[in-house]
């Protein structure tokens, strides 16, 4: 008898469904068929049901977080049960050393991280027994049926199961150490919290920081543009006064003189240009394409649509969600037509049929097999679903996929783009640009938000003549740099080798696909929001102080470089294939941590926080267990530690002795930040605070505790 182990319940059912089975507990129990003589048992581990012990396992004394303790490098690396999923995991053990199992079919995802996944479990359970791999890139009981007809020997994945391997404790060493090390420095600096840091979600965070710090320092100046309409003998349209290409005046009274100049006068359409521009349908998705359209279109965070996409994968209704190519192999393309049949009976696509394309079985832009890696790109499967059974945010993600594939099978949209040259009194010149749509093509299926609406230009002949109708002078500013949405961190993580100076390094990171995998960098985005480093409003990505206190203590550090992870995707990859030793790279990381403990530490007592930064700090909260309990000073009560708790401040005897002390972090419209509650409850006084607001008026004022009143007052106007 074989036991099969999936990674996740609803693919270890999945996996089950082609067959008659019997439900156990936390576990299925395949009936004999053709491909299990024997039948066998289907369990499944619950994600990651192991995880790399804590630093106090190996050595109680590095429990307490001191710098003389650091680095923290164990010798040898141990993986313990997850508490929470420690009855899963018995289940598993058991089912793994039952003698009636002779052989493991490792289900787990198709990738690096389902590799470590399964191969830990059965490591603790000491088995040894043959293993075979399970490969498959969709849940359709066709693709499940063949899988088992086609497993891989274990040796044909045990590289990659190193690579992930050394890529967990590689990750571990770094995050514990530098976490460690840069909270303990910054708390010395007064920065109450924990500064976690990572191999990639930090340099993702100096990314962030430099754009807030773009945005920040960017100073507006007032620009002026001068647009005409004129009249053609009946035709009119509008343009843009231009010198040199450029239609921005400096300075309002050059704008005027040139509108007045322009008024009335004659103008004569000196050249006219149309140019037919053709627009490729897009490719078919990656995840990290569909996560950036999907933020685009629906607003989605790229966790939800990577949630809902596993959720579409699991009941079989798409391919593999974590895939990084854009392209399918021959043998997927021969799938095409019957998975088109059943979409065109679907009402919402039906008016899209029949296809202009019949085939793109000989297209490479979508049919490549040397550019699909472990899995190619998101497509529906044969399981065509009735949408209407669907939730809304399955609907849309299907939708989008669906139409995505049928748009390969139209062909290019097709625009018409003119350009009119018009000078008045043969001096001025002004510029018109009009679009016209020739034909849709492809976005009949997929409509795109146009960015702007061009004119549409009226049909003027070269050296035509009339006359200037109207001049209008208009001011505008310039605008700082945008801030990013979700969907566009996900593909400035994906292109991070443009930010890296050295050109070998560039295209290594280009390669590996920038900073992290398509499997982790929603997690990665989701990991800054809960640890305060990022918030995200109205779908843009603002970077916290918190975030900006981080990135200037670590200042040149290459862990806010992406040439880090350059260089450790480079070897990974490398270890993956089998070229390169865990070992060696274990030893090298063990060296960097190293000198980065020494070389921080030394160079910390240089750190120096602007005040608006260090005003504008506070406290992240640590996901589901409130903010941390570091002591902000005595209170000025009890004498007990006051604390923050979230939207306020307060004295950590409350539970013991209900002392009353409380601070609100929000009064009359200011912030109370951390370095001014420190000072009251040091000094009895804060700084001055400006811009107080009650009904009446605005006010400055300092916060003084009052000895005899036993309470908190203002000291209005207080120098």
């Amino acid at each position: 008898m074989k036991l099969i182990i999936a990674e996740k319940p609803d693919q270890g059912r999945t996996l089950a469904s082609v067959f008659k089975t019997k439900k156990r507990e936390g576990f299925i129990e395949i009936q004999p068929n053709e491909i299990f003589p024997e039948g066998a048992y289907v369990s499944w581990a619950i994600g990651h049901l192991t995880e790399l012990a804590a630093p106090e396992k190996y050595d109680s004394a590095w429990k307490k977080w001191s710098i003389e303790g650091l680095p923290i490098i164990p010798n040898h690396f141990q993986y313990e049960v997850v508490r929470s999923k420690a009855k899963q995991y018995s289940i598993i053990n058991k089912l793994a050393n039952d003698p009636q199992v002779t052989e493991i079919i490792h289900a787990g995802d198709a990738g690096r991280e389902g590799e470590l996944i399964i191969r830990n479990i059965l490591r603790i359970a000491r088995c040894s027994k043959p293993m075979k791999r399970l490969w498959i890139s969709s849940l359709t009981p066709k693709a499940i049926k063949e899988g088992f007809q086609n497993l891989l020997s274990e040796s044909d994945t045990k590289n990659l199961y190193y690579e992930a391997y050394t890529r967990a404790c590689a990750d571990w060493v770094v995050g514990m150490n530098a976490s460690r090390l840069y909270t303990l420095l910054l708390q010395k600096q007064g920065f109450s919290d924990v500064f976690s840091v990572g191999r990639v979600q930090t340099p993702t965070l100096a990314l962030i920081v430099k754009r807030e710090l773009e945005i920040e320092n960017f100073v507006s100046e007032p620009f002026w543009e001068v647009e005409a309409k004129f009249n053609m003998n009946g035709k009119k349209y509008s343009g843009k006064w231009e010198n040199t290409g450029d239609s921005r005046i400096k300075t309002k009274e050059l704008a005027e003189k040139i509108a007045q100049f322009c008024s009335g006068k004659q103008a004569q359409a000196v050249e006219v240009k149309a140019e037919k521009k053709e627009f490729q349908p897009p490719l078919l998705y990656n995840l990290s394409a569909i996560q950036a359209d999907a933020n685009r279109r629906f607003k989605f965070s790229p966790k939800k649509t990577l949630d809902v996409l596993q959720g579409l994968y699991q009941r079989g209704i798409v391919s593999y969600p974590r895939s990084d190519s854009r392209y399918v192999t021959p043998g997927e393309a021969d799938g095409f037509p019957a998975i088109l049949g059943k979409l065109s009976a679907i009402p919402e696509f039906k008016g899209l049929f029949p296809l202009p394309i019949d085939s793109i079985r000989h297209n490479s832009r979508y049919v490549n097999e040397k550019k699909v890696t472990d899995h190619y790109a998101i497509i529906p499967t044969e399981q065509v679903p009735n949408l209407e059974r669907l939730s809304g945010d399955e609907k849309k993600l299907y939708e989008l996929i669906a139409r995505t594939l049928i748009a390969a099978h139209y062909p290019n949209s097709t625009a018409e783009y003119t350009t009119i040259k018009t000078l008045v009194e043969g001096r001025a010149e002004f510029i018109s640009k009009g679009k016209v749509q020739l034909d849709e093509g492809w976005r009949k299926v997929l409509p795109q938000k146009e960015k702007e609406k061009e004119q549409v230009l009226p049909q003027i002949l070269e050296g035509e003549t009339g006359v200037v109708s109207k001049v209008d002078v208009k001011e505008s500013k310039t605008q700082p740099p945008k801030r990013y949405t979700e969907g566009q961190l996900i593909t400035l993580m994906k292109t991070a080798g443009k930010h890296i100076e050295d050109k070998e390094l560039e295209k290594v990171l280009m390669k590996t696909e920038g900073l992290g995998t398509e499997a982790t960098r929603a997690g990665i985005i989701t990991m800054l929001k809960d640890r305060a480093y990022i918030e995200i409003t109205k779908n843009l990505v603002h970077a916290t102080a918190k975030a900006k206190i981080l990135i200037q203590a670590i200042g040149e550090q290459i862990l806010a470089s992406p040439e880090m992870t350059a260089k450790w995707e480079q070897r990974l990859k490398e270890i993956g294939q089998g070229s390169a030793s865990p070992g060696q790279f274990m030893e090298l990381t063990g060296k960097m941590v190293a000198h980065l403990v020494a070389e921080t530490a030394d160079s910390s007592s240089k750190w120096n926080f602007g005040s608006d930064v260090t005003d504008a700090f506070m406290p992240g909260k640590k996901r589901g267990k409130g903010s941390r309990s570091t002591s902000l000073g005595k209170c000025r009560l009890c004498g007990g530690s006051v604390i923050d708790k979230g939207n306020f401040y307060g004295c950590s005897n409350y539970q013991k002795t209900k002392c009353g002390f409380t601070v609100s972090k929000k009064i009359l419209g200011k912030t109370i930040t951390q370095k001014n509650i420190k000072l009251l409850l040091k000094d009895g006084s804060t700084e001055l605070i400006e811009g107080f607001q009650s009904k009446e008026k605005s006010f400055n004022a300092k916060l003084l505790w009052d000895e005899q009143e036993q309470k908190i007052k203002f000291a209005l106007g207080a120098g």
